[in-house]
């Protein structure tokens, strides 16, 4: 038998508590073994001018991950040719790690999106995918609803975003609360985000 693997991809710009609750909650009520955070060096549907530097949001991600054995931070896609698409980074993994079954970690906003990606017929003919919920605008195609590889997850609704921590702490906002300990402590240390 396989040992499951989650992937969760993101820019994790900066990773927070609610990508933590959401993997630990995966971590307790699901099959999966481990949960990898895949840094994703650039998002094609998103503009890089906002990223912060790969290295360091691995070297965040690697701080939520320290305290947690089942959660390991990933930068597979740094080596890999860019811009990255997920059905690339599937591929290669699953090359990389045969006795691995790899499922997707995705909100449902982007399961709306999901028919934007590349070969992504491929990708759900491949693997699971583990679908969180979230308040997004527009609706799930209807292929997608019942779907066998399209797995629910009652997992708690967490509306936190990067993007309102990065502008919060722009503003001299305290945060600390929606950020584990030790990615608040980097932060504020390397001055990032203000």
């Amino acid at each position: 038998m396989k040992k499951k693997i989650g992937l969760f991809f993101g820019t994790f710009n900066p990773v927070h508590v609610g990508h933590l609750i959401l993997a630990n909650h995966l971590l307790q009520y699901s099959e999966l073994k481990e949960i990898w955070f895949v840094v994703t060096p650039h998002n094609p549907l998103k503009q890089k001018s906002s990223l912060l530097n790969d290295q360091y949001r691995y070297d965040l991600v690697w701080n939520l991950c320290e305290d947690y054995p089942g959660l390991k931070p990933s930068d597979v896609e740094f080596h890999l040719p860019q811009p990255n698409y997920t059905v690339s980074t599937l591929a290669h993994l699953e090359e990389k790690y045969p006795d691995y079954d790899f499922s997707l970690i995705m909100g449902e906003d982007n399961l709306k999106s999901f028919p934007k990606w590349k070969n992504y017929e491929v990708i759900l003919e491949r693997h699971e995918i583990l679908v969180y919920p979230r308040y997004s605008e527009g609706v799930v195609e209807k292929i997608f609803e019942d779907h066998p590889k399209i797995i629910r997850i009652d997992a708690p609704r967490i509306e936190i975003t990067s993007t309102f921590i990065r502008k919060a702490i722009k503003e001299g906002k305290d945060v600390r609360p929606l950020l584990p300990s030790k990615v608040w402590r980097y932060i504020d240390e390397m001055n990032f985000y203000r």
